[in-house]
Parts: C-alpha cells; sequence; structure tokens
C-alpha cells in the first residue's frame, strides 16, 4: 500500500493542473468578468458606481470616475478607455491569458491565493472567517446521518419485507424525492414564524449578545440556531446511506460463511455484529471522508443561503455571482487539493476496515 499510496500523491500535482486548467480556461470565454461587471456597475449611476468601485483596492478608481487625469464621468457617453485600461490593470486583466494562468498557479504552489476583487480581505482570511459556520453544518449534520442511518440500515436488512422495512421506506422515498432546500422551506414555515409558531431563529449561528451569555447559555443557543439547518440537511441526506447500509448487510446476510456460522449454531447477534458488520460496513466506513467533504462544501450551500449562514457555501454563491476570481480559483485549487486528498485516505480506509483490499494489484 506504500508504493500505491506514493503513486497517488505523485498524481495530485498532475490532476489539480488539469482541474485548474480546465476551469481557467471555461471562464475565459464566459461572459460578463469581473472587469465588465465593475464598468456596467460605473455605468448605472454616479453614486452607486463611485462606491462600488472604491473597494478596488490600490489607487482610488472612484477618484477617477469623478475626475482627474481621466476626466469627469460621462455616464451614458461611455467611460474614458484609458479608464477602463486602469480597471483592467488593477484586477490583473492587462496581462494574456496564460501569463495570468501561469502566475497564479505559481502563486498557489506556495498557498498565496491573493486578495478578493471587492473585499480587502485575504482570500484565506475569507475562508478562515467562514469555515467555522461550515464546519459546524457539515459535522453536524454528517454525524447525525451516519448515526441514523447505520442503525436504521441494519434493522431494515434483518427485517427485509416486513412491515417495519415498508413503513420505514416511505420515508426514504420522501427523503430521495425531496430537496433539503425544500425541507429548510418547510421548516422555516412550521417552526421559524413562517405560518405557525416562532420556536426556532431563523438566521445565524448565534442570538445578539451571545458573548455575555454564560457558558452553558452559549452552547444552548449554538445548538438552537444549528437546529433546523441542520435538520434540513440530515432529513435530505440520510435516504442515500441507509439504502446503502441496507444493501451492504443483504449482500453479506446471504453469503456462504453467514450460513455456516449459523449452522454452528452461533447467536443471531453473534453472526450480525461478529461476522457481517465489519464485511458490510466496509464500503459505508471508507466512504465517510468523501461524504464529510460533499456536505460540508457543496450540499449546505442552498441552506446557507436559506438560513443566512455565512459559511463557505454563501461565499462561493457571492464569489461566483461578482465575478471574483480570486476567491472562486483559490477555494477550488484549496477544495479539489483537500479532496484528492481524501479520496487517498478513502482508499487506504478500505485497507485498513479490511487487509483483503489490496490496492497495488490494480493500476493507478
Amino acid at each position: 500500500m506504500i508504493a500505491y499510496a506514493i503513486r497517488r500523491l505523485l498524481l495530485i500535482p498532475l490532476t489539480l493542473f488539469g482541474i485548474m486548467l480546465v476551469n481557467f480556461t471555461v471562464v475565459q470565454f464566459a461572459p460578463g468578468g469581473p472587469v465588465e461587471l465593475m464598468i456596467a456597475r460605473i455605468e448605472g449611476t454616479a453614486v452607486e458606481g463611485t462606491a462600488r468601485v472604491s473597494g478596488l483596492g490600490g489607487e482610488s478608481a472612484a477618484a477617477k470616475v469623478k475626475g482627474g487625469e481621466h476626466g469627469a464621468y460621462r455616464g451614458a457617453q461611455g467611460l474614458d478607455p484609458a479608464f477602463i485600461k486602469e480597471i483592467e490593470r488593477q484586477f490583473g486583466f492587462d496581462k494574456p491569458a496564460h501569463e495570468r494562468f501561469l502566475q497564479m498557479l505559481g502563486n498557489y504552489l506556495r498557498f498565496d491565493f491573493g486578495k478578493s476583487f471587492y473585499r480587502d480581505v485575504s482570500v484565506v482570511g475569507l475562508v478562515l472567517e467562514k469555515m467555522p459556520t461550515s464546519i459546524s453544518l457539515g459535522l453536524w449534520s454528517t454525524l447525525i446521518i451516519y448515526l441514523v442511518s447505520i442503525p436504521l440500515g441494519i434493522a431494515k436488512a434483518t427485517r427485509d419485507g416486513s412491515r417495519f422495512d415498508i413503513a420505514t421506506s416511505w420515508g426514504i422515498i420522501v427523503g430521495y424525492a425531496v430537496p433539503g432546500f425544500l425541507f429548510a422551506i418547510l421548516l422555516i414555515v412550521l417552526f421559524a414564524g413562517g405560518r405557525y409558531v416562532a420556536w426556532f431563529p431563523l438566521r445565524g449561528l448565534t442570538s445578539p449578545g451571545f458573548e455575555e451569555l454564560s457558558w452553558l447559555g452559549k452552547v444552548m443557543d449554538y445548538f438552537w440556531h444549528l437546529a433546523l439547518p441542520v435538520t434540513a440537511l440530515v432529513v435530505g441526506g440520510f435516504a442515500s446511506l441507509t439504502m446503502l447500509t441496507k444493501n451492504s448487510f443483504l449482500e453479506e446476510i446471504n453469503k456462504q460463511y453467514v450460513v455456516t456460522a449459523r449452522a454452528k449454531g452461533l447467536p443471531e447477534n453473534r453472526v450480525l455484529y461478529g461476522h457481517i458488520f465489519r464485511n458490510a460496513m466496509l464500503l459505508v466506513v471508507a466512504g465517510f471522508p468523501s461524504a464529510l467533504v460533499g456536505i460540508l462544501f457543496t450540499g449546505s450551500v442552498l441552506i446557507e443561503i436559506i438560513f443566512s449562514l455565512d459559511g463557505i457555501g454563501l461565499l462561493g454563491f457571492e464569489a461566483v455571482s461578482n465575478r471574483d476570481y480570486p476567491v472562486m480559483f483559490g477555494t477550488l485549487y484549496a477544495f479539489s487539493l483537500l479532496g484528492l486528498v481524501l479520496s487517498l485516505i478513502s482508499d487506504l480506509t478500505y485497507h485498513f476496515v479490511d487487509p483483503r483490499i489490496d490496492f497495488e494489484k490494480r493500476e493507478v
């Protein structure tokens, strides 16, 4: 497995290069880049254009809209070409695409992701600022999904075809069919003052005056705010893991070694948890790292928007909307790297759970 792990590690830089190249190329052909977006904002009204452009950093472009070497703002008559060149320079679009790409990769190799186009904050600082919210959602929802889905899947497998299995299947069908964000809206309508009761807060992870609360009060307030968004993620995500667990156990239950164990007179619980459990849980346990990343960085985007939670998902949505390329590509690079590493960890977990699995016998 050591040789396999080394080969996978050596493939990570090449894979990262391909991911960044494809996405960078697609963005070059996408209409409405940051320069065009900024010009469109300037051409709206003088006041709005001044306020938006002043956040570019460096020499204030807003001053040049008001007057100066490029003249006064001329509204519908268009902008001074020299001023447009200045905007391109501040955004870094005064260089050819291949030079910008190579410079970006060189910076990313040093984990220098630059600053946001529209906020005077580094990309790393933004991610670290938003990370606690996304970690809270991803960690708790993943933990609860596993705690619910695994026992439920085992119970369905051991009672396959029973009334319990049929009844719980209806709940799983609903979980499959209805997206998590619809559950989120339903929870708001029912429990967050949307139409009926207002038992839970509508937005944020903490209440006003959170710092003045006692330690126990802070913990209770934290989970009070997490209750609805985590419930929406759990309801929308437990179905697939439950069925995976059930099918894994059903496949193992019908194998010869289980029949042999029962023929020897072993108790059913001993057969189930002493022989079947380890083999059946192989896929479930090994998929935990990738499941966590999926919920952490992709599954909670709409949930964060609906509940006004300032996390990584909302940051990515705003970056795409505003064409904030440093945030877009910086987070893409970091999370792609994290995903590739966790993919390797998943494979190593397979081997750890079942040493009979040897990835060195297959081509990488």
